[in-house]
């Protein structure tokens, strides 16, 4: 016997809500880079952010407003740069500035629907249908029908994202670690907007690390739960790639994922990217960005 009504329905939308080029993973990301000092960790990450056209990126570094090459690359306003992780109001900061954004937006859809019902009556005559207060706001002085309004990314939902780089052992990631936590959770539901069809705007959060996980200071199970993809360049650890392994290898298996990471990392500044979400035509795995690992051919 089946109940139709008991039928699971699945709701409409995407919770990657951005499109992406075809060969780029999926917005929102949630990123956790590993390697050592000199991998080659940041160059990675910052060539991954360029190709994914973010419009605001935060940068959480403590050398974030010396950084001359990632400021330049990306396009980093310095307002959004943050060298004092000992701080704990940096989220607090960043995610007001965002609320803005997400306040413009839903100002500008709205101003934009009035403005067009405004445009309809008085292109067809109809002034007895416009109040006085939208006829204030769209007629000037001169009795001229004003631009129509403006937005900064002209209507679209701006693209966002949070660069966190050398941060292990700061009091943002120790005392500061459950607000983090907290966001990382919610990444894709920040910044909430009620126009065209609501939702959120969203965060993507790229971490670099030189380690996978730390007993205090450093990159939480919370965090590491809700990522979306790793960049996993060569450890020497095997206890670190044990627990690597551990977390990754479960639909493949041990001996399967072995042979996937050594591939990924045999060559200098190489590194396997694990894509926990992948397009339709995408594997997860790939030898950096650009070469599809087939494990039926290791």
């Amino acid at each position: 016997m089946r109940d139709k009504n008991l039928k699971i329905v699945v709701p409409k939308g995407d919770a990657f809500a951005y499109d992406t080029d075809y060969n780029l993973p999926k917005m929102h990301q949630q990123l956790l880079c590993i390697g050592k000092r000199g991998s080659g960790k940041s160059v990675s990450v910052v060539n991954l952010i360029k190709n994914l056209n973010y419009d605001i990126i935060h940068l959480i570094s403590p050398t974030a407003k010396s950084n001359a090459t990632l400021l330049s690359m990306l396009n980093i306003d310095p307002e959004n740069c943050y060298d004092d992780l000992e701080d704990l109001t940096i989220m607090d900061q960043v995610k007001s500035k965002m609320e803005l954004e997400a306040e413009e937006y839903d100002t500008y859809h709205r101003e934009m629907r009035e403005y067009k019902e405004f445009l309809k009556h008085a292109n067809n005559k109809q002034f007895h249908l416009i109040d006085d207060e939208t006829l204030d706001k769209f007629v000037n002085d001169a009795n001229e029908i004003v631009k129509p309004p403006k937005h900064k990314y002209n209507g679209r939902r701006v693209r966002i994202c949070c660069f966190f780089d050398d941060c292990l052992g700061s009091q943002l990631f120790s005392k500061g670690i459950r607000k983090l936590n907290n966001w990382c959770i919610l990444h894709r539901h920040l910044f909430p907007v009620e126009e065209c069809g609501g939702g959120a705007l969203g965060c993507s959060n790229f971490f670099l690390t030189q380690t996978y996980t730390i007993n205090s200071g450093g990159i939480s199970k919370a965090i590491r739960n809700n990522c979306t993809s790793l960049i996993i360049f060569k450890t020497k650890s095997q206890k670190e790639y044990k627990q690597i392994e551990e977390e990754l290898a479960g639909d493949i298996g041990v001996e399967t994922f072995k042979k996937v990471y050594d591939y990924a990392i045999e060559e200098p500044y190489s590194f396997l990217f694990v894509d926990l979400h992948p397009k339709d035509h995408q594997t997860k795995f790939r030898k950096k960005f650009e070469e599809y690992i087939d494990i039926d051919k290791l």
